[in-house]
C-alpha cells in the first residue's frame, strides 16, 4: 500500500486511488483517511522535492482558497456517512471524473472549461472535500489539470505542491475533530517510510519513459482502475 503511494506522488496517478479501497476494507472509511493521511504527507514531501521546480503557482494559487473551502465542510459532514455511502460516492465522484476526461481529449473545447470561474471554485471545493472524506482528490484535480494541457512535469509538480499544503491542512481535522490520527498511527506510517521510498523512486523513473501523450492517456487508464476498484471492494 505504502509502495502504491510512493508511486502516486511521483507521477504514477490511480495507484493511490488503488490503495485507498484496500485500506478502507480493513478499517472503513473515516479511520482509513486518518491511517493514510501521515503517509501521503510523507510521500508528497519526496514529490515536491523532485518536481517542485514544474509546478503552476497561477493555478494553484487560485484553487487553494477553496480547496480549504471543501476540506471544512468534509471535516463538517464527513461523520455523517456511513462506509456503504463513502464507497458509492467515490466511486461516482472517479465514474465521473473519468467521462469528463474523456469528453476533454475527443469531443470538448479543454481551452474554454478552465477560463470559467465556476469551473475551479468547483474543481477547488470538490477537491477539498473528498480529498478530506476519502484522500480520493486525485481524480478530480486530474480532471482539472489535463484541462490545461500542462505538460508531463509541470502536472506532476502542479499536483504535487497542491498536495503537499492540502494534506498538512487536514492534519488538524483528524487529531481534533476526527480523532483518526494518534501517536500509535504516526509510529506505524514511519515505519512504512522504506516503501514509499522505494514507490516514489519508482514512480519517477516509469514517467521518465512516457511522452506527454502517453502519459495523458495512461492518467485516464489509471483512474478508470481505480473507479471500478471503488465499485467493487
Amino acid at each position: 500500500m505504502a509502495l502504491l503511494i510512493g508511486m502516486a506522488k511521483t507521477g504514477v496517478f490511480g495507484t493511490g486511488m488503488l490503495a485507498v479501497p484496500l485500506l478502507a476494507t480493513v478499517f472503513g472509511g473515516q479511520r482509513s483517511s486518518g491511517i493514510l493521511l501521515p503517509i501521503l504527507v510523507m510521500a508528497d514531501a519526496m514529490a515536491v522535492w523532485y518536481y517542485h521546480r514544474h509546478a503552476s503557482w497561477a493555478h494553484l494559487k487560485v484553487l487553494f482558497p477553496w480547496a480549504a473551502l471543501g476540506v471544512i465542510l468534509g471535516a463538517i459532514t464527513g461523520k455523517l456517512i456511513n462506509d456503504h455511502i463513502f464507497k458509492m460516492a467515490m466511486a461516482i465522484i472517479i465514474g465521473v471524473s473519468v467521462v469528463i476526461m474523456l469528453w476533454l481529449e475527443k469531443l470538448g473545447d479543454p481551452n474554454k472549461i478552465p477560463k470559467a470561474k465556476s469551473f475551479t471554485i468547483t474543481t477547488g471545493v470538490a477537491g477539498g472535500f473528498t480529498s478530506m472524506v476519502g484522500n480520493l482528490a486525485g481524480s478530480v484535480m486530474n480532471v482539472y489539470l489535463l484541462s490545461m494541457k500542462l505538460p508531463k512535469n509541470g502536472f506532476i509538480g502542479t499536483t504535487a505542491w497542491f498536495f503537499l499544503v492540502l494534506n498538512w491542512f487536514k492534519v488538524p481535522f483528524h487529531v481534533f475533530v476526527w480523532h483518526t490520527i494518534s501517536l500509535n498511527i504516526l509510529l506505524m506510517d514511519i515505519l512504512m517510510l522504506p516503501a514509499i521510498i522505494l514507490g516514489a523512486y519508482l514512480g519517477i523513473i516509469t514517467v521518465r519513459k512516457l511522452s506527454d501523450t502517453m502519459y495523458r492517456w495512461f492518467i485516464i487508464g489509471m483512474t478508470v482502475l481505480a473507479a471500478m476498484g471503488m465499485l467493487f471492494y
